[in-house]
């Protein structure tokens, strides 16, 4: 081995230079794009018929590789080593210079053939992708791959159908055909699609009305193809935006023959002017950097090796975790996310307030209507608890069904989950809280005498009162915005409330006023809270006042305009009863036929051995009572699964009428059997997409 001219991604190609049998031999492999342009004039025959093999085994969806030799004379490589050197050793434009020696003896090689491997993709790609799809996820494939191999393994992913309406190819090599290309895909995408230019002021033509390009996605269908070259062009200040305006209007886009750096000015360029979250997803060293400019990277470990891995957020095995990442354990983590940032702000809203009112009556003095241990303890270990366990174990649909419905990740795309609205909302809750809290009580207690002649209007009751109406209030309302409920969630929500009644009462006991004197100045506001039957008026009513209405416009909402989550948490709820009903039918013990006889272990009597053999047993069985009894059960039974069957058939045609989306096949259908689940059809989605920008895994 007497050198190596090692590999990267922008000579796409890697040689070695031997001495065998005291002759000087250089050996390259690399891609065909960069090897059959190095090659000696007289391969030009051979040049011609490994192109056309490379052509069909791109065709067929194969990856390739060229293959040449040069004889280097003796004299000429020991000149080429010593300018090598000198390049190597250099201290400025050292790249520059390796690279500009590499190609001196990287020419008029002989060509040796070619080779194509099989690179399968891994298993439930093309379902995965699919479903993806119809989560209005926007997908993208980087590869360096030969055009052909692209288009290839974009038709067997289902990224290009033959239903699309067109697969636009750009492939010009210099910076005047790409800027006519991308000029003339954007101009016809627009034409077809209806939508009009900023600069435009024709407002008389039908066809240049605004539109949001969105709405079109279930009837126009395009695909964008790009090749490394022109890609480089598009990528250019002055062409990115048309580029990224045209790639934003095709359904799919795929980008091929690009480089490491390529892949990552890609993403950044998504990242740059579309406000969506990017994923990039990649198995290879030369996914790296393309994983690191994304908002999250997924590394796929396997025959590649770990710098993926390394580089990412999130790593699996296989790119069909890549499914159950977004659709399920996203939606789950988003959705508790917004819950737990909507009750945050509201039982801090409703604690807050409160002093608010009270300093209209204090003179605003800085009085607090709470006691000091209670203001301490309120989110330490009166709250915390069950807000804990709403962000870390609250599903409103189970994992199957997220799968199932996609249209389900729609909410998390455009923000409906925690907004500027939501949060004025949990704002106004918050607030009409405090003011039911403070003025329920005021109103209950002012100028009050108790049964036994004590004032019950005294600062320490009204606060004990507030503080108890408030905590209870709180840990009711979690418990209504709870969906999934676990054994910790009962233990955290209701020991929050029975830790508070056990504090104020030791904590408001008279062996600790006499022993630390003013640290707790709420001496027996507890016992004399509860005595009185103020204070279960005021639970009640704040109870009935507070609470009612959010349970109330919840069943409305739930009976006149349900969510698609609400439909399917109905249908699963269906489910469950009808699996619980027949199991019940299973394990339902059948009516005693026994008779009276012995108890000995062995019958003294003859037994009916001959009886059974002889087949002359009679087949009819007493049923006794259990005849009418069955006969309900199988009614209600039926009675359930119409209903089912109404439900989702009122949640199909629902989907149909807003998926705008073409409907799948029988062979696009997803399938995944549950158990505990019914099977249910796929959806589509739309609206506002995200970007998912990867590299297509093998």
């Amino acid at each position: 081995m007497l050198a190596i001219l090692d590999f990267n991604n922008v000579r796409k190609r890697m040689s070695v230079i031997l001495r065998y049998n005291n002759r000087i031999r250089l050996y390259c492999k690399g891609a065909d794009s960069v090897i059959l342009p190095r090659l000696s004039p007289q391969c030009k025959q051979i040049k011609q018929i490994t192109q056309e093999h490379l052509n069909e085994f791109a065709g067929e969806g194969l990856r390739t590789l060229c293959l040449a030799m040069k004889d280097i004379d003796e004299g000429y490589f020991a000149e080429w080593k010593r300018r090598h050197h000198f390049a190597n050793t250099s201290l400025e434009n050292r790249e520059e210079k390796v690279s500009k020696v590499y190609d001196e003896i990287e020419k008029d090689m002989i060509l040796l053939g070619a080779t194509a491997i099989e690179d399968k993709l891994q298993d439930d790609v093309p379902q995965v992708i699919a479903n993806l799809a119809k989560a209005n996820i926007k997908i993208w494939v980087l590869t360096g791959d030969k055009q052909e191999t692209a288009i290839n393994i974009g038709y067997s992913c289902r990224l290009l159908t033959e239903e699309m309406n067109k697969v636009f190819i750009i492939s010009a090599s210099d910076e005047l055909g790409v800027k006519s290309e991308v000029g003339e895909v954007l101009k016809e995408l627009k034409e077809k699609i209806g939508l009009k230019d900023e600069d435009s002021d024709d407002e008389d033509d039908d066809v240049s009305i605004k539109k949001n390009p969105e709405h079109f996605e279930g009837i126009y269908e395009f695909a964008l193809v790009i090749s490394g070259h022109s890609l480089a062009y598009a990528l250019m200040p002055e062409y990115e935006k048309d580029f990224l305006d045209a790639a934003s209007l095709c359904k799919s886009v795929i980008c091929c023959r690009v480089t490491p750096l390529q892949k990552a000015m890609v993403v950044d360029l998504v990242k740059k002017y579309k406000k969506a979250v990017t994923l990039s997803i990649g198995d290879g060293a030369n996914d790296v950097s393309m994983i690191k400019t994304a908002h999250i990277g997924v590394g796929i470990s396997g025959q590649e090796g770990m710098q993926a891995v390394l580089a990412s957020d999130y790593s699996f095995g296989q790119f069909k975790y890549l499914e159950r990442l977004l659709l399920v354990h996203g939606r789950w983590s988003y959705m508790r996310m917004c819950k737990f940032l909507d009750y945050f702000f509201y039982k801090n809203f409703a604690f807050t307030m409160c002093h608010f009112w009270f300093a209209f009556y204090c003179g605003f003095s800085a009085q607090t209507v709470y006691d000091q241990w209670f203001i301490t303890l309120y989110n330490i270990i009166f709250t915390s608890l069950p807000v804990i366990a709403l962000g870390i174990f609250d599903q409103d649909v189970n994992a199957a069904n997220c799968v199932r419905y996609p249209k389900l990740y729609i909410p998390g795309q455009k923000y409906q989950g925690f907004n500027a609205w939501v949060f004025l909302k949990s704002m106004f809750h918050g607030i009409f809280t405090s003011l039911a809290l403070f003025f329920i009580p005021y109103c209950a207690y002012r100028d009050g005498i108790a049964p036994d002649g004590n004032v019950v209007d005294d600062q320490t009751i009204f606060g004990a009162t507030i503080a108890t109406l408030l905590v209870s209030i709180v840990n009711f309302q979690i418990a209504l915005d709870t969906s999934y409920w676990t054994v910790l969630n009962h233990i955290v929500i209701w020991g929050s409330m029975a830790i508070y009644w056990m504090v104020i009462f030791l904590m408001y006991c008279d062996p600790l006023y006499e022993l630390f004197g003013t640290a707790f100045t709420y001496v027996g506001a507890g016992r004399h809270m509860v005595t009185t039957p103020a204070f279960w008026f005021c639970l009640l009513l704040a109870i009935v006042i507070v609470l009612g209405p959010v349970a109330a416009k919840r069943a409305l909402l739930l009976d006149v305009s349900p969510s698609l989550a609400d439909r399917i948490r109905v249908l699963q709820q269906r489910h469950k009863l009808k699996s619980s009903d027949v199991h019940l039918k299973m394990i339902k013990k059948r009516p005693s036929t026994s008779r009276p006889g012995s108890s000995y272990a062995f019958s003294h009597q003859e037994g009916y051995g001959e009886l059974i053999t002889s087949g002359r047993m009679g087949s009819r069985r007493g049923r006794r009572g259990g005849d009418s009894k069955d006969k309900t059960d199988d009614e209600a039974s039926r009675a359930n699964s119409r209903a089912d069957s109404r439900t989702e058939s009122k949640v199909d045609e629902e989907e149909k009428k807003s998926n705008k989306l073409p409907s799948v096949t029988d062979d696009q259908q997803i399938v995944i059997e549950d158990a505990d689940d019914e099977d249910v059809p796929q959806t589509s989605l739309e609206e506002r997409p995200n970007s998912v920008v990867g590299n297509h895994t093998a």
